[in-house]
């Protein structure tokens, strides 16, 4: 039970939005559902000049003008969210990177392993009882019922959607790795109507995208056009004609790469924060995605399918510019061979907490997860190689565990520290943290640590559930400010301190800013309004409940963190209340409070933004 002093309620109107009856969907047919993932596209970045397909679409149909990726901003994360319809403290999928609590072999045995690899899933999938999500997807109970199911696109969340498609068992699936060591089991039926359409098994990876360059080298300027082509003829020349093909309802996913992989691994903007992920490359990129959405909706037109097919668009997150500065971390003062002077290497986080927890306990060491537990001396111009760390005497019993991820960073307190230890150090961190620069915001599992000072709680933003994995004791929001980039929506011009290999000015994203969190959103078709703006808000485990009713489908949820049905968005409707308000810390020893930003439909909350005031792009200094 949130306790009322940590809260300041204020109702600032009801808006003129609209609920449609559910009696009206119960009448009908289920529609056709074509999900397209936008991977890390801002909402307002897309008008009639750079996307034009995605503008049109949006203004024809529902603009979710109020839409709401969920913190962590990462793509997992949000998957997991889009796919179960429930919020992460359910799903257990917190970032791309977690804590898993055991040794994943097949990324090198870390227990900090990317899961945007089907390795990594399989192994997660089967620790955690054959399903780490806790959770049925629409996808695999469309498949149960009965659907025509596909789900084609960007390795890692692809898979999320229907985690047996990762065998023969479950729905097509089509990733980066189709046809290479470590992709999903293609069933025989597929592969005969990929040759019938002469469409090449094999994906073609992602080339030259791929290159993130280094401190000494820009990165790509070259958008994954193989790989989206790829994507796209796998949709249109093969999935799509035998859907029809089959005469009965389907369920499509196409999760585009870009413009994330783009944004990521951009050169425009080499140790620069300007142009950032507005540059040349990253638009190139969002208007190829356009691109594979139009060849999408000219396929369905052509064979018969729009009257009855909807066509909802996510994206998971938005995208902010990296800035390595701080004034307050020892781990600018270290020469590093990969890392511009004075500029934070990654796993900077872990080196400041080691350097404060060494002053109470000197036998401390630093080890890197990704590096087979080998020792780190940050001192001596090391750090770790993918910033995950783990902190203690003995690397098979650590304190604490750092996992690294970009906007935000997770920090685990070791299951072996007794209760009041763990309360302790989850203390000490937080006051250490408060200090540093870049950060801007915490919040701390209060069910196992108590109410710390400057500090809300995990409860607070939804990551305390049902959660199989395990759950972070602190996620650290970092700070994120507006650079002046030529755009007239200060969200477009976000920059964010983030812990990652990539460099100063190429992309990033997992932050509590409103330039992270205000994804792009919208729907057309048969059960949706026509030419409707809603100002409720919406998020991505919204279109995941959406998508269920929608299909008529009956999934027991084991979690209660659960999404809403977007009936605002359906026709014939009727008005609803949105109220907003605004949740404040207790104060850290130097005054600051972690702030955050909530808005309230029914019984769904939704974070709009948080951190400290003045250091959260959307949350002013006041």
């Amino acid at each position: 039970m949130r306790r009322l002093n940590r809260v300041a309620a204020i109702v600032v109107g009801v808006f003129a939005v609209w609920t449609a009856p559910v009696a009206f969907a119960q009448t009908q047919p289920p529609h056709n559902i074509i999900l397209f993932v936008a991977d890390g596209l801002r909402s307002q970045i897309v008008d009639d000049s750079s996307a034009p397909t995605l503008a049109r679409l949006r203004k024809e149909g529902v603009d979710f003008r109020n839409s709401h990726s969920l913190f962590p901003t990462f793509t997992t994360a949000n998957a997991s969210a889009i796919a179960t319809g429930h919020g992460l403290g359910d799903t257990g999928d917190f970032s791309n990177t977690i804590f898993t609590g055991f040794p994943a072999q097949s990324s090198g045995g870390t227990v900090t392993p990317f899961l945007e690899t089907n390795g990594v899933l399989r192994e997660v999938n089967d620790h955690f009882g054959g399903n780490y999500l806790n959770e049925q997807t629409f996808v695999a109970a469309a498949r149960a019922a009965g659907y025509s199911t596909a789900i084609i696109g960007k390795l890692g969340p692809a898979a999320i959607f229907d985690l047996h498609s990762l065998s023969a068992a479950g729905t097509l699936l089509i990733d980066d790795t189709t046809g290479r060591d470590g992709g999903a089991t293609v069933p025989d039926e597929w592969l005969a109507a990929m040759k019938e359409a002469r469409v090449e098994v094999r994906s073609p990876g992602r080339g030259a995208n791929s290159d993130a360059g280094s401190d000494k080298r820009p990165g790509t300027w070259i958008p994954a056009y193989g790989l989206q082509q790829y994507f796209m003829e796998m949709a249109v020349r093969v999935v799509l004609p035998r859907f029809k093909a089959a005469n009965k309802p389907f369920v499509l996913v196409f999760w585009a790469r870009d413009p994330d992989g783009t944004q990521h691994n951009h050169g425009d903007s080499f140790d620069s924060l300007t142009p950032g992920v507005n540059g040349p490359t990253s638009l190139a990129s969002i208007r190829a995605t356009d691109s594979a959405l139009a060849a999408i909706e000219q396929s369905v037109k052509y064979l018969g399918l729009a009257e009855t097919t909807n066509i909802i668009v996510t994206a998971d997150h938005g995208v902010s510019t990296i800035s390595k500065a701080s004034k307050t971390s020892s781990s600018t003062k270290v020469k590093y061979d990969d890392v511009v002077p004075d500029e934070l290497p990654t796993g900077f986080l872990a080196i400041d907490l080691l350097t404060e927890l060494q002053k109470d306990d000197a036998t401390l060491k630093m080890f890197d997860p990704s590096a087979r537990n080998a020792a780190v001396d940050w001192k001596a111009g090391n750090h770790p190689r993918g910033g995950h760390a783990l902190i203690g005497a003995d690397a098979s019993k650590p304190s604490v565990i750092v996992a690294v991820n970009g906007g935000s960073d997770l920090v685990y307190i070791g299951a072996e520290v007794p209760k009041r230890k763990a309360q302790q150090l989850a203390r000490k961190m937080a006051a250490t943290l408060v200090k540093h620069d870049y950060v801007s915001g915490l919040f701390v599992d209060t069910a196992r640590f108590g109410d710390i000072p400057g500090a809300l709680s995990l409860e607070d933003i939804g990551l305390r559930g049902s959660a199989r994995t395990p759950t972070p004791a602190i996620v650290v929001n970092f700070t994120s400010f507006v650079t002046d980039c030529g755009r007239s929506v200060p969200e477009l011009c976000g920059v964010e301190v983030a812990d990652t290999g990539l460099e100063q000015g190429q992309g990033m994203h997992g932050s509590f800013s409103r330039a992270d969190t205000w994804n792009f959103m919208a729907a057309r078709g048969p059960d949706f309004r026509k030419n409707f703006v809603s100002p409720v808000p919406a998020s991505n485990a919204d279109i995941g409940r959406t998508i269920t009713h929608l299909l008529k489908l009956d999934i027991a949820a084991n979690g209660k963190l659960l999404g809403r049905v977007l009936e605002e968005s359906f026709r014939d409707g009727k008005a609803a209340t949105v109220t907003a308000r605004t949740l404040e810390s207790k104060p850290a020893a130097n005054g600051l409070k972690t702030v955050l930003k909530q808005q309230v439909v029914g019984s769904t909350v939704y974070n709009t933004v948080g951190g400290f005031p003045g250091r959260t792009v959307g949350l002013d200094a006041r």
